[in-house]
């Protein structure tokens, strides 16, 4: 990725460093009286309303939004658009039926994974264990190089630099306070990029206010547009189901919806939430179209910034460096925590140590930050990257929330349609220039299958590893 140096690299490491220092010092400061455990894995179960809501959408848009949307949109068209925005907010909604059943059935529970165990058993308990921080750790790698290779972008900055000042300070605050300092750290991020988002778009229609529209997109790419075209569909699918399995499966979210004060709390929060993810990520999405429809051989990934840098403002570039920052810093310290708090309350159920939780917590992830650090250095495809991540919740989701209300559905059951899913998804599941997959053109040749399979590998990988352990199921209770 070449840089534009709109702004020194000696101002954009300030900027950094300024930003991510204040949160630790405020986030330590405000935590001192809230260290006891209860506070540091739910926050005492007594969130309100506005903070649960800025809180959810805080942990929910990280800097993905600036990337994602958008690059999917260069290919996937207005279906990806679409796909993208509703598979990142439905969630909620599914989290209002869920939540409510999870905080009646299991009052005391702190992790979906703890909730698995007191369902599912033991056996099944480890796997969900492993499978979700596997998952959070590739999140954890792509927020990360995202942040890293945007600052390159924008300065020519080294991407360690950047990993290294954001995993460090988000890490020392919320090791230290919990998921109450994650709660009241995401409400400052929430008002810093709610602003700045706002800003940049009302300043992308003062520069081109007859362009910011579907007209533009129409003249030069109506392939983007069409009902016809089947990969607006596909991508559309694609994406929804990808973002929406993942989004089940983060713990940040569980914490959550175990913090709010009562249900009421948690089903006003999550409406909130629905409704203000799904325009700004949609938005986000469109600024693809847009970016595409003028440029058609721009870096996909870089598409929202060639809009919003045209004219390579100074100011618009800190501005964005701030907005990514505080994007960041809300979706790593969320996952910090969330990881934090698996090991807390289910790893001693697997690693045998004398370390006290706390303390095997703080290892263990320091040391996955420390492997964090080492791979978002190397600057890998950040869409890529959250594709993976979603694979492995996609092959897990129906399976498990399916168990919840099945009783005639044993451990071993799930357990094997989670590996047939997952199997059955990597066969398909494509290369990283999205040309050809391990079944699809590694072992057999691409032309022995159909044109909609080569040109669809990434959607029939998530309709695969979603949907076959459903047909594993159904058949092993057959017999």
């Amino acid at each position: 990725m070449e840089s534009i140096n709109v702004i020194s690299q000696i101002n954009s490491i300030i900027i950094i460093l300024i930003i991510s220092l204040f949160f630790v010092i405020l986030g330590i400061f405000y935590s001192k009286n809230f260290l006891d455990l209860n506070h540091y894995l739910v926050a005492n179960r007594s969130v309100k309303t506005i903070s649960l809501t800025m809180s959810l959408v805080a942990s929910a848009l990280g800097t993905w939004i600036l990337f994602g949307p958008a690059s999917a949109a260069t290919w996937g068209g207005i279906g990806a658009v679409i796909g993208y925005a509703l598979g990142t907010a439905a969630p909620f909604f599914f989290l209002i039926y869920l939540g409510k059943t999870f905080r009646t059935k299991y009052p005391q529970a702190k992790t979906l994974i703890e909730v698995i165990n007191l369902h599912f058993g033991n056996k099944l308990y480890k796997f969900i264990f492993l499978l979700s921080i596997f998952y959070m750790i590739i999140f954890l790698i792509a927020e990360v190089t995202a942040i890293s290779l945007l600052v390159k972008y924008l300065s020519g900055n080294d991407l360690w630099i950047t990993s290294l000042i954001i995993l460090s300070c988000s890490m020392i605050y919320t090791l230290y306070g919990g998921l109450r300092i994650s709660i009241f750290t995401d409400k400052i991020q929430f008002i810093f990029f709610t602003l700045i988002l706002l800003l940049g778009f009302l300043y992308l229609l003062s520069i081109q206010p007859y362009q910011f529209n579907f007209n533009l997109i129409k003249q030069n790419k109506p392939e983007l547009l069409s009902l016809n075209n089947i990969n607006n569909f596909t991508a559309g699918l694609t994406f929804f189901i990808a973002v929406a399995a993942t989004n089940l499966f983060h713990q940040g979210n569980w914490q959550r919806v175990y913090a709010a004060q009562n249900d009421k709390t948690l089903t006003n929060s999550l409406i909130l939430s629905f409704l203000i993810v799904t325009p700004i990520v949609f938005i986000m999405g469109f600024t693809g179209l847009m970016a595409i429809s003028k440029n058609a051989d721009i870096n996909a990934d870089l598409a929202f910034f060639y809009l919003i840098l045209q004219k390579q403002n100074l100011y618009i570039s800190g501005m964005l460096i701030f907005l990514s920052i505080s994007l960041a810093i809300s979706s790593i310290d969320t996952i910090i925590n969330a990881v934090s708090s698996l090991i807390i309350v289910d790893a001693k159920k697997i690693i045998n140590t004398k370390l006290n939780p706390l303390k095997l917590s703080n290892v263990i992830v320091f040391l996955l930050c420390l492997v964090t650090f080492i791979v978002s250095s190397k600057g890998l495809s950040i869409l890529y990257l959250f594709l993976l991540a979603d694979l492995f919740c996609c092959s897990a989701v129906i399976s498990i929330f399916y168990g919840f209300y099945r009783k005639n559905i044993n451990t071993k059951q799930v357990i094997f349609s989670i590996i047939i899913g997952l199997l059955g998804g990597f066969l398909f599941f494509p290369s990283p220039d999205f040309t050809q997959s391990l079944l699809v053109g590694l072992i057999f040749p691409a032309k022995y299958f159909p044109k909609f399979i080569t040109e669809s590998l990434l959607f029939i990988s998530f309709l695969v590893a979603t949907f076959l352990p459903v047909l594993v199921i159904k058949i092993k209770k057959l017999f």
